[in-house]
């Protein structure tokens, strides 16, 4: 009975030396994000642009934290140290702001946020109802603003950061929108917001932009456009690149409101 108890006692200590040692570990790894690593927030990382931007800078050297929407059967290839996934319903603002103050909480700061959770939808006026709009609303502004608003209230403290928005052509220009009314209104949102606020932020280092692609390459896209002309669509790649480039040393200073990357036609 005693040798029992005393390998029970000897059990318990071993768990409770373990979990002291990764709660060591996970401190010493936070304290090396804050003092060593800039920290970026991208939404929708199991995406095909989200998983381009977030490899891309976890390649850089930051430490990147990805958000899923609940129950999404869309797999994340993304195997660093660095990278930390977390599912959150950013439809909905209490969990998207609790989201962000654990974020803020374990980090202490948010230098970059880039927010690439959407969705897309074609109709035109015969056919595109007002729940229709309100649907794509809920994807492509709910989304980014429930994200956008404590981010860029961090940011305001900080007095430092870059927000980058995901916009489209059909959200910019009512020519490329024809046949998608709800999702350009809901993209079109998008423009006005980073206005907005950057006229809010006007004289501090907070900037908003709002990054706007040609197709992108992607396998649906692929698939849902198999005649269309693929050398004049934009990777997911190469939108990362260009969206890192505004974040170093020398893009850093350039401030551009509308990041337009197609040829104008």
């Amino acid at each position: 009975m005693r040798l029992k108890k005393h390998l029970l006692r000897l059990i318990m200590k071993s768990k409770f030396r373990h979990q002291r040692l990764a709660d060591q570990q996970k401190r010493a790894y936070i304290s090396n994000i804050k003092y060593n690593m800039k920290n970026i927030l991208i939404t929708g990382s199991n995406g095909n642009l989200g998983q381009a931007v977030a490899i891309k800078f976890l390649n850089e050297g930051y430490h990147v934290t990805g958000t899923i929407s609940p129950g999404s059967k869309v797999a994340t290839n993304i195997h660093f140290a660095n990278y930390n996934q977390v599912s959150v319903d950013l439809t909905d603002a209490t969990a998207s702001h609790n989201f962000i103050a654990t974020v803020i909480d374990d980090f202490g700061f948010i230098d970059i946020a880039v927010l690439t959770a959407g969705g897309f939808a074609m109709g035109n006026m015969d056919n595109t109802a007002s729940a229709d709009i309100m649907h794509q609303y809920k994807l492509n502004f709910e989304t980014a603003y429930n994200v956008a608003r404590p981010v860029f209230k961090q940011m305001m403290l900080q007095n430092n950061g870059r927000i980058f928005l995901i916009g489209s052509r059909p959200g910019l220009d009512a020519i490329h929108g024809k046949g998608m009314i709800a999702y350009a209104l809901s993209k079109s949102l998008l423009f006005r917001l980073a206005d907005l606020m950057n006229e809010e932020a006007r004289g501090t280092e907070v900037f908003t932009s709002v990054v706007v692609p040609s197709t992108i390459d992607t396998p649906t896209n692929r698939i849902a456009m198999p005649n269309a002309n693929f050398s004049s669509w934009v990777t997911p790649s190469a939108i990362a690149e260009v969206i890192f480039s505004y974040c170093t040393q020398k893009g850093s200073s350039i401030r551009d409101p509308i990041i337009k990357l197609y040829s104008e036609d």
